[in-house]
């Protein structure tokens, strides 16, 4: 064993003196063909960084449409709020009596339940709409910088449902 390190040892070492002999026979050459590597290499950089620039102008009009759609969404959440407001304040005004003004405001309520679950789905369907994008735009710039292709979805599913989770017991019930 100590033989077969003693015998690597020196080749290195052979390779090293070859390598340092020529550095000091040719350091022009060396540094030339460094430079023409270097220079190669960063020219090899610039799919990727286009690839990563790109991605982030996507990014940024995606957030953009989002907050837009977002804001529209806001200001048809207090159009809508004022106008029941009115309604419900009208509706009280032209109440005959107590039970009458009890059974509007309940229709009122449930209306204004519905709007309130309509408006939260549609933010949800804004923001899950800008996150399917978004790994969109990691996907295809995650595959231009790297030449490979990303992990499907599938196989994520796959993976996490592989996975056991600790049963938690009931407590015992007391009689």
């Amino acid at each position: 064993m100590a033989s077969k390190i003693r015998a690597f040892v020196n080749d290195q070492r052979q390779i090293l003196a070859e390598q340092a002999g020529r550095l000091r026979t040719e350091p022009v050459k060396a540094a030339r063909a460094a430079t023409a590597k270097s220079a190669a290499r960063i020219k090899a950089l610039n799919p990727r960084i286009r690839a990563v620039s790109r991605s982030g102008v996507k990014l940024t009009a995606i957030s953009q449409a989002t907050a837009e759609r977002l804001i529209q969404l806001q200001e048809q959440l207090v159009t809508s709020a004022l106008t029941d407001a009115a309604t419900q304040l009208e509706r009280a005004a032209r109440a005959d009596d107590v039970r009458a003004l009890v059974k509007d405001q309940a229709a009122v309520l449930r209306a204004t339940r519905e709007r309130i679950v309509s408006d939260i789905s549609e933010a949800v369907s804004i923001l899950k709409d800008a996150g399917g994008d978004v790994r969109k735009v990691a996907t295809h710039t995650y595959e231009s910088v790297t030449g490979k292709a990303a992990p499907t979805a599938a196989k994520a599913k796959a993976a996490r449902r592989k996975t056991k989770r600790a049963v938690r017991k009931s407590p015992a019930r007391r009689k």
